[in-house]
């Protein structure tokens, strides 16, 4: 730990030089606009990024990235608040919450909610990559084809949690999702399914050409169609004082830095799940389950602190031991082989004042993405006020535009209009869309998991039950079954006793 600590000292002093500093500042603001347009993400920026910082010195070009990378989590939030568009993956499940709190005229609430927390979730995380390092890639280590099998269950598990009020249209979006996941090349044996012969779907379907389909062009349908009358709504667009108690959130932020810490060292799993477990777990633990999905502030906090506690987490198994565990952090791990950094232990030992100045740029942007998310949001919330006849085909333009730019295909385009039309008829007959979203990104992880681990047992199911970790997943799938189980039988069997009460008074 002392050893830690003064590779940290020795470190802080580069963070305040002038190349560094003007690193951060350009890197988070480009981070926040890049992750504020819909369909594009901190991949693709950072990736764009790359080639621009051949000429620059390794720690602000890190720091620049790592600028891009928090404030590009943060960013999706902006469009899923206001405009009920995810503008990365991981704000879809902001969109749950944020864009209730919008309509109900608290956007600059769900905006600075959503602030506060991306950047607590933002700092916890990169303390924790500071800190926790070396021991938390050794639990990363621990999960095998087996334990993967049982997490991505766990995570559609969920589903029956989220929509436990209409199970039967939860399970129907949720095999759609199935569906639209095993769409192309199969990981195992190398075989097309459901591609029709199309060379585009031989790759699959890109998450943020369906979650742009699904979570844009349903509002801008409903905007032209019919456009909202907001009226008093707008009270909050002045800046008046919201009386909001702060306070009430510290427990979900405590819960969700751990949610999304613990997600993001384990490869594979990403923001995405992460904010979706988070708001989950936050609505499955309050007495008042019924006000989320109707614009609670608890369902914006969680998920925004989740996906956010993921980024820097992400990086403890990459540069550690060279796994990275996201896209974002196998781009990461690109740049730095482009400064000649060679991930890994000797990466701390060889290169620690540039390795520990890296991990310090995550916490200082986590804090520098704050005070530039407050002069921002100021600009934000005024979207509200655009004229709907402007505001439904500035989505469509925003939508296009961002799915074209992703792999410049004009076949993405037209799929992410199909979605959208889909989404809209999913809406029109009340069939949620997040359990679809959610089954695309963990049904073929369930998939590739289980198919490995038979592979590596010879058949045998036996292996799917063996090991504590597998157990301990088991032990939250049956909870995530029994505990709404047991509330609906106790709701039950006290109605009933209520109308034996009731038909015995009145028989007396």
């Amino acid at each position: 730990m002392f050893e830690i600590l003064n590779h940290i000292l020795s470190a802080l002093p580069q963070m305040f030089t002038l190349p560094v500093m003007l690193a951060m500042i350009v890197g988070t603001a480009v981070g926040i606009a890049v992750g504020a347009l819909p369909g594009l993400s901190a991949t693709m920026g950072i990736a764009v990024l790359i080639p621009l910082t051949f000429s620059m010195d390794p720690l602000p070009a890190l720091a620049m990235m790592a600028g891009i990378y928090n404030g590009a989590m943060y960013g999706g939030s902006i469009p899923a608040i206001l405009l009920r568009i995810p503008g990365t993956p991981a704000g879809v499940a902001t969109v749950f919450d944020g864009y209730p709190m919008a309509q109900k005229g608290q956007g600059r609430l769900a905006l600075r909610i959503s602030l506060a927390s991306s950047s607590i979730g933002s700092a916890a995380s990169a303390v924790a990559l500071l800190l926790l390092a070396p021991p938390l890639a050794m639990v990363a280590l621990k999960f095998s084809p087996a334990n993967y099998f049982w997490l991505a269950a766990f995570g559609l598990m969920t589903i029956a949690v989220l929509l436990s009020s209409n199970p039967v249209k939860g399970l129907i979006a949720a095999c759609l999702g199935l569906l639209i996941g095993m769409i192309g090349i199969d990981p195992i044996s190398g075989i097309e399914r459901f591609s029709f012969d199309h060379v585009e779907l031989l790759s699959g379907i890109d998450i943020i050409v369906l979650l742009t389909g699904l979570y844009a062009i349903p509002p801008a349908i409903d905007l032209a169609i019919r456009p909202p009358k907001l009226g008093e709504s707008q009270r909050e667009l002045d800046g008046r004082p919201d009386g909001f108690r702060w306070s009430s959130l510290i427990p979900v932020w405590l819960k969700a830095s751990l949610i999304g810490i613990v997600t993001g060292i384990i490869p594979a799993l990403g923001g995405n799940i992460a904010a979706v477990f988070a708001w989950n777990e936050q609505r499955r633990g309050d007495p008042d389950k019924e006000k989320y999905g109707k614009g609670a502030p608890e369902g914006v906090a969680a998920p925004e602190c989740a996906n956010n506690a993921d980024t820097a987490a992400t990086l403890i198994p990459a540069l550690t031991l060279g796994i990275p565990g996201s896209g974002v952090a196998a781009v990461m791990l690109g740049a730095l082989l482009v400064h000649g950094l060679v991930p890994g232990p000797q990466l701390f030992r060889e290169s620690a004042d540039i390795t520990y100045g890296f991990m310090l740029s995550m916490l200082f942007t986590a804090v520098l993405m704050y005070f530039l998310g407050l002069v921002g949001a100021k600009g934000f919330i005024y979207i509200l006020r655009l004229p709907s006849q402007l505001l439904a085909p500035m989505i469509m333009l925003m939508s296009v535009v961002g799915v074209y730019a992703i792999h410049n295909s004009l076949f993405e385009v037209w799929m992410m209009l199909g979605f959208g039309l889909l989404g809209y008829a999913m809406e029109k007959l009340d069939i949620p869309t997040a359990p679809t979203v959610l089954a695309v990104i963990l049904g073929p992880m369930a998939e590739e998991a289980l198919r490995r681990t038979l592979l590596i047992s010879g058949g045998s199911f036996g292996a799917l039950f063996t090991g504590a970790i597998s157990w301990m997943m088991i032990c939250l799938i049956a909870l995530s079954f029994g505990i709404p189980a047991f509330r609906l039988f106790r709701k039950r069997r006290d109605a009933s006793s209520d109308g034996s009460a009731h038909h015995g008074a009145a028989s007396s």
